[in-house]
């Protein structure tokens, strides 16, 4: 019962993460190598804004948002909009956004890791079962993805910008001969994308190593969540992080760390093998 507690805070920051990584390429087709360095800059907002300046810590929360979701707009403008049609000019500018990201961290901050103080200690019982707990930060960190991906579908569902990224999503030609302005849904999609990978990262920063490198094990997670779910589904990365949460956390529990992550590559191909478009992808029509 405690393994499967903590799998599912895990869970929880990965959907954040991949979720994101799935909107800004399912509606930019960009494959945002940069994406993990975005929750790790998320982290450092916390590391500048709660443990240096003794603000507090949902302000810093706030703060790595915004931060974070205001820089996401600034790549797609200066980044990505001039390379749309050239995928793999973006891919190759994401990364070197990748390498200017960690090495201005670096000079900002060292490279030394930091550890940020626990807002809170306390504790509670699941459940009524002894020995079957979680801190409050760790809860946090579940209620706000369940908040903030619940939005997301309403937003999604139920609203015009909603339906216009989902639009330029599934056919981007169509949708702008319905007028829908490709340059505004991609700035919003990168916007969503890249918030939700700060608020990860700014949530889970009292309680993982926070370094300018901690993109990397990330980054390569939310690949493998998005390729299991199926590239370009929503609902697959959701159900995929959860199903590589529960599988890793298990096998880091009982068995090895190293082991776990042989098992999570091993699920990737797994799932490929039965079935190549992922859990929830589906066949391009030719």
């Amino acid at each position: 019962m405690q393994t499967s507690v903590n799998a599912l805070y895990a869970a929880s920051f990965m959907a954040l993460i991949a979720v994101g990584l799935v909107l800004i390429f399912g509606v930019m087709g960009v494959v945002n190598f940069a994406h993990g360095e975005l929750y790790m800059l998320g982290a450092y907002s916390v590391v500048y804004v709660f443990a240096d300046q003794q603000l507090s810590f949902f302000f810093a929360v706030a703060v790595g948002l915004a931060f974070v979701g205001l820089l996401g707009l600034a790549m797609e403008r200066v980044l990505f909009r001039p390379l749309r049609n050239n995928p793999l000019g973006g891919l190759i500018a994401s990364i070197g956004l990748l390498l200017i990201l960690q090495a201005s961290v670096t000079l900002g901050f060292g490279v030394r890791m930091e550890h940020i103080p626990h807002p809170t200690q306390t504790s509670i019982t699941i459940f009524g079962i002894e020995g079957v707990q979680i801190t409050l930060q760790r809860l946090f960190v579940i209620i706000a993805a369940v908040v903030l991906l619940g939005g997301l579908w309403l937003f999604l569902t139920k609203t015009r910008f909603g339906w216009a990224l989902r639009a330029c999503a599934q056919d981007p030609e169509a949708a702008a001969l319905q007028g829908i302005s490709m340059n505004h849904t991609a700035q919003l999609a990168m916007f969503i994308g890249a918030a939700l990978a700060g608020v990860a990262g700014a949530l889970t920063a009292p309680l993982v190593r926070t370094y300018p490198y901690m993109g990397h094990s990330v980054i390569v997670t939310a690949f493998i969540i998005i390729i299991v779910g199926g590239l370009g589904s929503l609902e697959g990365a959701v159900v995929a992080a959860i199903l590589y949460a529960f599988v890793h956390t298990f096998v880091t529990t009982f068995i090895d760390g190293v082991v776990a992550d042989i098992v999570g590559l091993l699920l990737m191909l797994g799932v490929l093998i039965i079935r190549p478009t992922g859990l929830f992808g589906v066949n391009e029509k030719v």
